[in-house]
């Protein structure tokens, strides 16, 4: 028997900066109900699809999504009643057709993501699979390397670091369980010499540590210290990447170095500053090294480091193929990161990795700087075979729901796990 869509419904809830975000519901006339959360960013492109936000200062300072809920519940819901969940290219369309907007900005790109991973789930439930074996098929085996954020600066916290994230990749784990333990061990290693030097220890939006550090340079020179501390060899069992989102310290032509003490530099200078971290540091991957218009920037980092290095595009791509098929022919990157609520649903994203896989690129699967405990991610990412995961640090719920996850496909997988980049 076909099962149909009987009901959807969306709940205003809170995500980890205690902001306002959507729980949807989407019910089935089998009695299923499937159920996904949505995250928001705090360093957004500005091609991203739009977080539709109430504006009423009473409430939340604005950031209530009242509206987006309406559009669920009063748009979306009569809409797709009675449609199959497994069509979930259909259902998409229809969502976007009914949208109207190239950016998703009549509905909200948080009411339509909502709908759509809520279907997803709701499918694979009724198919009895696993969501990843559902979204991925039977050669859905590979699980990511994590990419775990240990220093945050920039937007992220309040401390001494231009630089948005410093990343610990542990590349040389044979699997997922172990991958994550190298990093939860030389997080808490870091730690543990952030004390020992007076740094305070408390922590970023996405769960790394946020100290007061004297440069750019020393948050490297702390991770590999605390690599080597936690018993493991610097790049060669764990790496560094980087996300400096440079978007966030871009201004008139010019990346400002405040926080660290740099001064201004063009693309140019930015991208020798690069060369002589990636000769100096275990660094094998980084993403936004220049700012999201600055295409020029990013091509001529490609050009010096994209043989050695991952060169990611975050801002400059929000998981849009009309921008990673310019990436493509102007050779701007070599990855991408992939972010669902950037394009606002599931099919699109997966068009954005497939067109990405077919180029040769790596493929970053991330998380928001304000998440919640859904875990659709960590199944998202096994599925579409992207090698690479950005979640956060080893500390806080919303971080550790992904990584747990992960854990439990693992083990669900046995032999036939599959590991690495």
């Amino acid at each position: 028997m076909t099962p149909r869509i009987q009901a959807i419904d969306a709940l205003e809830i809170l995500d980890s900066r205690g902001n306002p975000t959507l729980r949807v519901n989407v019910h089935l006339d089998n009695g299923i109900t499937g159920t996904s959360s949505v995250p928001s960013g705090a360093s957004t492109g500005e091609n991203e699809a739009v977080e539709l936000r109430d504006g009423d200062a009473a409430r939340y300072g604005g950031k209530g999504v009242l509206k987006a809920l309406a559009n669920v519940n009063d748009t979306i819901a009569p809409a797709l009643a009675g449609c199959d969940p497994r069509q979930q290219a259909q259902i998409d369309q229809a969502m976007i057709d009914l949208d109207g907007t190239e950016n998703k900005a009549r509905l909200g790109a948080n009411a339509i993501l909502g709908v759509s991973q809520a279907v997803a789930r709701a499918a694979a439930q009724s198919c009895g699979l696993p969501l990843y074996a559902y979204l991925g098929g039977v050669g859905a085996v590979h699980l990511p390397v994590p990419m775990m954020n240990v220093l945050n600066g920039g937007k992220h916290a309040d401390s001494g670091m231009d630089f948005q994230e410093f990343m610990i990749f542990p590349i040389g784990a044979p699997s997922f369980a172990e991958a994550l333990r190298y990093g939860a061990e030389t997080f808490h290693a870091l730690k543990t010499i952030l004390a020992a030097k007076g740094y305070a220890t408390g922590v970023g939006d996405e769960g790394g540590f946020a100290p007061q550090v004297k440069s750019n340079d020393e948050a490297c020179e702390l991770i590999v210290e605390a690599i080597v501390a936690a018993g493991y060899r610097p790049g060669e069992d764990i790496a560094i990447a980087l996300d400096p989102a440079a978007s966030s310290f871009y201004e008139e032509g010019q990346y400002r170095l405040s926080r660290s003490g740099q001064g201004d530099k063009n693309a140019e200078e930015m991208t020798e500053i690069f060369k002589a971290w990636v000769n100096k540091y275990p660094i094998v991957s980084i993403e936004d090294g220049h700012a999201e218009n600055d295409w020029e920037g990013f091509k001529g980092m490609t050009a010096a480091l994209g043989d050695k290095i991952q060169i990611v595009g975050d801002d400059l791509l929000v998981t849009n193929t009309k921008f990673i098929a310019r990436a493509i022919g102007e050779h701007a990157c070599n990855a991408v990161l992939i972010k669902l609520n950037q394009i606002g649903t599931v099919t699109e994203t997966i068009a954005a990795i497939q067109l990405c896989r077919n180029a040769g690129w790596g493929i970053v699967i991330s998380h928001r700087s304000g998440e919640t405990e859904d875990s659709f991610m960590a199944d998202f990412a096994v599925a579409m075979g992207g090698g690479q995961i950005k979640t956060g640090s080893a500390c806080r719920s919303e971080r550790i729901a992904k990584y747990n996850r992960l854990l439990e496909i693992e083990r669900e997988l046995g032999a036939a796990a599959r590991f690495g980049r």
